[in-house]
């Protein structure tokens, strides 16, 4: 059996981190936008073998268990104790690891789906397992929530599937440009100094989106959180500059990531695109996602 899940890309925008001692009562407030690419999850399951065997890979490599922690303890978890048989689950991901886009929520997630839709199981109990193993692993905190609503998302509660809330925002015409430039750990972040800053400051774009919940006052939102915290700054602060001379909403900071993301409209795109090309760094555009994610048995074109 061969079962396949897409979980959409998801860039954060702001964020207020909430922690607890129930992972599922551990989230994040905030907004972000779930992307048209994201992570794809073939999950293969095969029984008559003596034992069980559990294989994941990220885009066809094979990985080790300390390599991809939050996959393998998902699927040691959805897979039947009594299980024998061989579980091979492929991960592929438009976007790199690391940079910021929710691959780790995206695996976890598109994991779980897959291995629940093959086993048994709902959506809820999938989607809060990848948010527990998430949240214990330190791969995100509102990631999740995020992906599973779709859209431009406002979490206004946190928590986990079941527990957090999610709203969204109407929107048209947009499309995502984002620029991925490097890794930035979501751990060291948090782990840091700058957590009152981003508590302070997202806890105020917040409450100032939910006064006026348009998209383009969550890019507003968006950028100057990232600047008052000190997450946003130097070359990348400068280049976020040069990409609002051609946009008609400010560029910001891809959270947590070394890069920007940006809300454009169809005619921005040539504009943006001449630009990032003259500066010679990577750039991608991608539909907003407006689903939920997809799980179903695969069958090959």
């Amino acid at each position: 059996m061969l079962i396949r899940s897409f979980v959409p890309a998801h860039i954060t925008a702001f964020f207020v981190p909430r922690f607890n001692d129930d992972p599922l009562r551990a989230g994040s407030l905030g907004a972000g936008v779930n992307l048209s690419k994201g992570t794809t999850v073939f999950a293969s399951v095969e029984t008559g073998t003596l034992e069980r065997h559990i294989h994941v890979a990220f885009n066809g490599e094979p990985v080790k268990k300390g390599e991809a922690l939050i996959t393998y303890s998902v699927a040691e978890e959805l897979v039947p104790g009594g299980f024998l048989g061989e579980v091979e689950i492929w991960q592929y991901f438009d976007f790199p690891n690391g940079y910021g886009f929710g691959n780790s929520a995206g695996g976890a997630l598109g994991t779980a789906l897959s291995l629940s839709y093959a086993f048994g199981g709902t959506w809820l109990k999938a989607a809060q397992t990848a948010h527990r193993h998430e949240v214990l692993n330190k791969g995100g905190l509102g990631d999740v929530v995020a992906q599973l609503a779709g859209g431009i998302e406002v979490r206004v509660k946190a928590g986990g599937p079941g527990i957090g809330v999610v709203d969204n925002l109407f929107f048209e015409d947009y499309r995502v440009l984002v620029v991925p430039l490097g890794r930035l750990s979501t751990r060291e972040v948090l782990d840091g100094d700058v957590v009152k800053a981003i508590e302070r400051e997202g806890k105020l774009a917040l409450e100032s989106l939910l006064r006026d919940p348009r998209p383009e006052r969550m890019m507003a939102l968006a950028r100057g959180f990232a600047e008052n915290t000190g997450l946003l700054s130097g070359e990348l602060l400068e280049l976020a500059r040069q990409l609002d001379r051609v946009l008609s909403n400010p560029s910001s900071m891809i959270m947590l990531g070394k890069g920007l993301f940006a809300l454009v409209r169809e005619k921005e795109i040539d504009n943006a695109k001449n630009l990032l090309a003259d500066l010679d760094v990577p750039y991608d555009v991608a539909e907003v996602y407006d689903e939920k994610p997809k799980v179903g048995r695969w069958i090959g074109q």
